[in-house]
């Protein structure tokens, strides 16, 4: 037996606007082994929004109740909301052999690298300041305040690139896909990893020798 299969944890972060969600939900989609770890968030649901698919949607009493009992693995607080990784769902997924993904901010990923040494961190910028104040604006979710708030904290969020394993410009959105897809794949092919998955193959390939 070469060795039991871990998984590989991604931390992707990016300004708000950037379209990481939109890129990190195709990554997944498009990905078999890829398993995106769901946060969880004391901010209100937003329409079309689904409850354990898109955030765990919970109180703020329940969510200090969880960072008491260290059950995350990173929180944080932003615009007033706190949003928190479950450490034991992304270490379940992890030994059962599937690459995790967390779309966080730049201060989670700083977190999670202190921890885990091992975890991938990738940055998504927008190729202009003007592309991703249209892309706040087109939402349609925040008001003129909240988007002037959000492009000053996107400033800060910016000056943190250099801090990531990987950088990704999304500026074409298939592109930046491929990107992204490039970076999984490579980290899937490790020679470790590969060794575990097609464990047959090398087997009957060293018996041949062996003969």
């Amino acid at each position: 037996m070469i060795g039991k299969l871990i998984g590989t944890l991604f931390i992707v972060s990016a300004p708000s606007g950037t379209g990481k969600t939109s890129l990190v939900n195709a990554l997944v989609r498009d990905t078999n082994h890829l398993k995106l770890s769901i946060s969880s968030t004391t901010r209100t649901i937003r329409p079309r929004e689904i409850d354990g698919y898109h955030y765990h949607f919970i109180e703020e009493e329940k969510f200090q109740q969880k960072i008491t009992a260290g059950d995350f693995l990173e929180y944080a607080q932003v615009f007033g909301n706190y949003y928190g990784t479950s450490q034991e769902s992304v270490d379940k997924m992890l030994h059962e052999g599937h690459d995790v993904v967390l779309e966080i901010d730049w201060q989670g990923a700083q977190l999670i690298k202190k921890r885990r040494k091992d975890a991938i961190s990738i940055f998504i910028l927008p190729p202009t300041i003007e592309a991703l104040r249209e892309r706040l604006e087109s939402r349609g979710q925040d008001s003129q305040k909240v988007i002037e708030s959000r492009m000053k904290k996107s400033m800060n969020e910016i000056s943190h690139y250099g801090e990531a394993d990987y950088l990704v410009i999304n500026d074409d959105f298939e592109d930046a896909l491929k990107g992204l897809k490039t970076i999984v794949r490579a980290h899937r092919l490790e020679t470790a990893k590969q060794a575990v998955i097609n464990e047959p193959i090398i087997k009957k390939l060293l018996s041949n020798f062996k003969k």
